[in-house]
């Protein structure tokens, strides 16, 4: 998935890495402590600058001393701590959360640390009552909005003709944020540094707050017997493990046991619930592991599991790659490597209630032992798990962090692919002749129109040049008569913005790069229209040290959009947030959520917006939110601390 670097392919991934090492702002001068040597040797990679959806510097070292201990000693980290003593978790704990006498903390480590505390500096920002969860048409109580995972929000409570008004009408610091999901007055969204919120939606005060349950996966909020309230919501933890919380307390109900052995997997597609069974996606960062040339690549596969509601508890998990595991080459170093393995499954599933289906979009292959499951739209059995059918878009398309390295890593498979899998949900998309049709997004550029019945391929559409950094990233929306696709294009962008700094021959002609959203025919796969994202000035403010071209503004669209009758609503990584008209793409509104900085309801002063990246707005009850800050894969236009914007007609 996103966990490569700077994926460019050729030389230029060589080149791409000897850029990032430029980042690594560890003064070489002075011999390094032993928890700066472990920092280099084992975590630095992933997280100076952030790969993937792992945590920057400036997070970790806002986080307390004992909880990076724990991650390392017997959570998420424990596989990558892996021969490492208890000195060593102490000093490389330390290391990250020791300030010198001598310095002040720094603006992004002071914001993060009261983003991360449980609703900001001197617990400010709480409600005066908490009212009973009351629902409405207008709400978005999932990651896609419904089942079929559109993105449409057709109660919207709000014209088309009133989104040129919209306005601020609140902002809520939070370090790392997933998508919002609204019900009635309530709001919900989770936290990777570990908080999970329940928001008045109105106001952005806090309900209640649950703390040590990193996540970044959307919480689904239902009505449940399951829950004393009778409105229960879901989330997934570390270690693959989904915790179900009372929605009107915070209260927990049950936790299910760990999902998958595998000690590099991990969450990051959000479950769904669908009748009695809650569907969880099982994804993974093996791909950095094999980074390491004594490391075994690779064992991990993709999967789905299905959840009783009432207790959690698995009842069946299906593996999306079905060869055998066997033994493959030695690599360079002669360490045994395996395979197939790979297929992870990044985001949310798609129910399809009519075939009894539950459809998964499944991302690249480690290794290049062949696999059928990878780059692939598997439909299964929504009792059994049985696989009804599965199409794979791309064969070969093998890739894992050992290809970043200059020279080619001892685990880089041969061939190499693109690492063009799927980020996004499958759309379930009814058309106008009573047929329906699923309609997939890839990192190649790619969109897909497939027969549901059967995973026949019926079209396929080029709406972007593509790359590891996409293309069709997180999502896509559609209102039924028009497919919206953002297309980010990031690595393209990257390698002008190189060009133009001088930093490679200017005779080398990047692959062109075309950022923007596209409205298709869904029937069809015809593109009706194309905006090209506008070049725009950035206002990066806050921690740029991990920015590779500070002073460039990336307009790649790589967060999923959302749709309400007659209007689009996306976001790019230059931090603007913009309003679309779904039949023309004309630009209706526009806001730079990093023009200003924001004093937040739960009390933080003067925080930055930053890149808008992942899972995009949510539309409800009048009024739209967005993430902004989110750093993403590409590592640029972030800061240290996320802020939720909520916008309403004329900020009322």
């Amino acid at each position: 998935m996103d966990f490569g670097i700077w994926r460019v392919g050729g030389a230029l991934t060589a080149f791409g890495l000897a850029l990032a090492m430029l980042a690594f702002p560890e003064a070489r001068a002075d011999p390094p402590t032993p928890g700066q040597q472990v920092w280099i040797q084992r975590c630095q990679a992933c997280h100076e600058p952030a790969v993937g959806h792992a945590p920057d510097r400036a997070a970790l070292s806002a986080r307390p001393r004992q909880a990076i201990e724990d991650s390392l000693t017997g959570g998420m980290m424990k596989a990558m701590a892996s021969g490492l003593g208890a000195d060593d978790i102490r000093a490389v704990a330390d290391y990250l959360t020791a300030t010198p006498a001598s310095a002040a903390p720094t603006p992004a480590r002071a914001q993060a640390a009261a983003a991360a505390s449980s609703t900001g500096p001197g617990e400010t920002g709480r409600c005066a009552a908490n009212p009973p969860i009351r629902p409405g048409p207008s709400d978005w109580a999932s990651q896609g909005l419904d089942e079929r995972s559109t993105r449409f929000q057709p109660h919207p409570r709000l014209r088309a003709a009133d989104v040129p008004r919209l306005k601020l009408k609140w902002a809520f610091a939070l370090s790392g944020g997933s998508q919002p999901t609204v019900v009635g007055a309530w709001l919900f969204i989770a936290n990777r540094d570990g908080n999970f919120y329940a928001l008045d939606a109105r106001t952005g005060c806090v309900h209640w707050v649950v703390s040590d349950v990193s996540s970044r996966t959307t919480s689904m909020i239902v009505r449940s017997k399951v829950s004393p309230s009778g409105w229960a919501t879901f989330i997934g933890a570390p270690l693959t493990t989904v915790v179900a919380y009372d929605a009107q307390t915070g209260k927990p109900i049950w936790k299910s046991p760990r999902l998958e052995a595998h000690p590099f997997s991990m969450l990051t597609g959000s479950p769904i619930l669908w009748g009695d069974r809650l569907y969880v996606p099982i994804s993974s960062f093996e791909e950095v592991a094999a980074a390491r040339p004594t490391y075994p690549c690779c064992s991990f596969r993709g999967s789905l599991v299905a959840l009783d509601l009432k207790t959690g508890k698995p009842l069946w998990q299906t593996y999306v790659i079905d060869e055998p595991l066997r033994a493959a080459r030695k690599n360079s170093v002669g360490t045994q490597t395996q395979g197939p393995a790979g297929a992870a499954i990044w985001s949310a599933p798609t129910i399809d209630a009519k075939r009894g289906l539950v459809y998964v979009a499944t991302g690249d292959s480690y290794t290049d032992v062949a696999t059928g499951g990878a780059d692939a739209l598997v439909a299964l059995d929504l009792e059994t798990g049985k696989v009804r059918w599965k199409t794979q878009v791309t064969a070969g398309d093998n890739y894992n962090v050992a290809c970043d390295i200059p020279g080619g890593g001892a685990n880089c498979p041969s061939p190499k692919g693109g690492d063009y899998d799927f980020g996004a949900p499958p759309i379930l998309q009814a058309l106008a002749n009573g047929r329906e049709v699923l309609l997939a997004g890839q990192k190649s550029g790619l969109v897909y129109g497939l027969d549901p019945d059967t995973g026949k391929r019926l079209w396929t559409t080029r709406v972007g040049t593509g790359s590891a950094l996409g293309g069709v990233e997180w999502g896509m929306a559609s209102d039924g008569r028009r497919l919206f696709a953002a297309n980010a294009d990031f690595v393209p962008l990257l390698l002008a913005g190189l060009r133009a700094a001088g930093k490679i021959p200017a005779a080398f002609e990047p692959p062109p790069a075309r950022p923007g959203l596209s409205a298709l025919d869904p029937a069809t796969g015809r593109i009706l229209w194309q905006t090209r994202a506008p070049v725009a000035d950035c206002h990066y403010r806050g921690d740029r040290s991990h920015d590779f071209l500070p002073g460039v503004c990336f307009r790649a669209q790589s967060a999923a959009p959302s749709a309400m009758p007659g209007v689009v609503f996306s976001g790019t990584l230059d931090g603007w947030f913009r309003a679309y008209d779904a039949a023309t793409g004309k630009i209706l509104w526009a806001f730079s959520t990093t023009a200003a900085t924001y004093d937040t309801v739960n009390g933080v002063t003067d925080q930055p917006g930053g890149g808008i990246d992942s899972m995009g707005p949510t539309i409800a009850n009048g009024m739209v939110y967005q993430v902004s800050g989110f750093k993403g894969s590409s590592n640029t236009g972030g800061n240290a601390v996320n802020v939720l914007l909520a916008f309403s007609v004329d900020g009322k």
